[in-house]
């Protein structure tokens, strides 16, 4: 294992973390006193509920007090902040970027949060330390419960209370969920039915390397960012046009990062030397890098890399379905099309929403016998990413463990 995460990469860009840090600026104590996130943190610390005014006829007042009767009945330290997402906005539309934000602007005491999701009629949970009341599957049970299809905020934050209070937010998941994958089952919606679809949807999404990117995550992380070591979102921007250079080279900006965070982190030096294995090993994978497939291999191992050195326990891995889709939200019960065996992989709210809706997900796709077909479908023994789904079907060791042992390199000759 290489100690030393200044270790050249062959296309490595002049951008340092050093350098990104002089470009994005730090912020103000005056200025993060004044974000939003200490605005919504104020109003928690006086009332367990905030609605924004853009929503007051979503859940209007007496709802409001409906709902903090309901949480102070749980004896739980459950808060609801309800705040519009939207791409571009200062969580970057991202649930969990504001709840980590909130959490840090209160003080990072133990508590629950819940929060709109990334859908029109999703809501989320956030719980710290760890999820010992189940929350955040407690949060996407509604979203799939019959009785709620339709409901009002207001229900759905009040069904997402009543079963965080059970504590059998698990259960109640897997009891909405189990009909993911039974395509015989007519779909939830009788009114306005969607056609099966039969092939999984081929076409690989690539990443956009948008010259105004460092400039938009300036104004979004100044102030707001909780998690110095999260992957940002915008990383994987989804955008069709970018090329599969301009894909390699946001690869190189985040190995170099990566070795710069892992060089001066501190912390367990377990969790740092997993880090700096998973730093050499995309640095291994990018400089033999073939095409996207083994592109997005390079972005599964930073994710690796950063989930150390942030400590979160049990982080998952991307999208099993297309890791260029990003951190994955959850996992679910999968069976591929053709085959009897049922698999659990971690997937992103897009391609879970997809796969509800019967409606085959966005999947990365590589080249066999001359033609693309889903990664997933490439035999194991001459794909590594088939053969771990980019992480999510690994059960002891990691993907930074698997180049370690020559398994990539093995690949690139079959």
């Amino acid at each position: 294992m290489s100690t030393d995460p200044r270790r050249p990469v062959r296309t490595a860009l002049a951008l340092t973390a050093s350098s990104l840090a002089l470009v994005l600026g730090t912020a103000s104590p005056g200025a993060a006193a004044e974000s939003p996130g200490q605005k919504i943190a104020n109003a928690l610390h006086a009332s367990p509920v905030y609605v924004d005014p853009s929503l007051a006829t979503a859940v209007d007042p007496a709802q409001q007090r409906k709902l903090v009767t309901q949480i102070r009945g749980s004896r739980l330290p459950i808060q609801v902040a309800l705040v519009p997402l939207v791409e571009g906005d200062s969580w970057g539309g991202d649930p969990q970027q504001l709840a980590e934000v909130v959490h840090d602007r209160m003080g990072n005491a133990p508590s629950i949060l819940i929060t709109l999701g990334k859908y029109h009629d999703d809501i989320a949970a956030t719980e710290w330390p760890g999820d010992a009341h189940q929350a955040r599957n407690a949060a996407a049970a509604v979203f799939f419960q019959d009785d709620m299809e339709g409901a009002g905020l207001f229900r759905r934050v009040a069904r997402a209370i009543d079963i965080i209070k059970a504590g059998d937010g698990n259960a109640e998941y897997e009891k909405a969920t189990a009909d993911l994958n039974d395509r015989d089952a007519p779909p939830k919606s009788s009114a306005s039915p969607l056609p099966r679809i039969l092939a999984l949807a081929l076409g690989p999404v690539l990443l956009l390397a948008a010259v105004g990117l460092l400039l938009r995550r300036r104004s979004r992380l100044r102030g707001e960012l909780a998690t110095p070591f999260a992957l940002p979102r915008s990383v994987f921007a989804a955008a069709r046009d970018a090329d599969e250079a301009g894909l390699r080279e946001r690869a190189t900006e985040e190995v170099v990062r990566l070795g710069e965070q892992a060089r001066t982190a501190q912390g367990a030096p377990a969790a740092i030397e997993r880090a700096l294995d998973a730093y050499a090993a995309a640095g291994s994978v990018l400089d033999r890098a073939r095409g996207i497939p083994d592109l997005a291999g390079v972005f599964a191992l930073i994710a690796e890399g950063r989930a150390a050195l942030s400590g979160t326990p049990g982080a998952l891995p991307l999208c099993f379905f297309h890791p260029l889709h990003g951190p994955a939200a959850r996992r679910i019960p999968w069976r591929p099309l053709g085959r009897r065996e049922q698999l659990r992989v971690a997937a992103c709210e897009t391609c879970i929403r997809a796969i509800r809706t019967r409606r085959a997900p966005e999947v990365l796709t590589d080249r066999r016998d001359g033609r693309p077909v889903p990664y997933f479908e490439v035999p194991a023994e001459e794909s590594l990413w088939a053969a771990t789904g980019y992480g999510s079907l690994l059960t002891g060791d990691s993907l930074a463990t698997r180049v370690q042992r020559g398994e990539f390199t093995r690949t690139l000759t079959s």
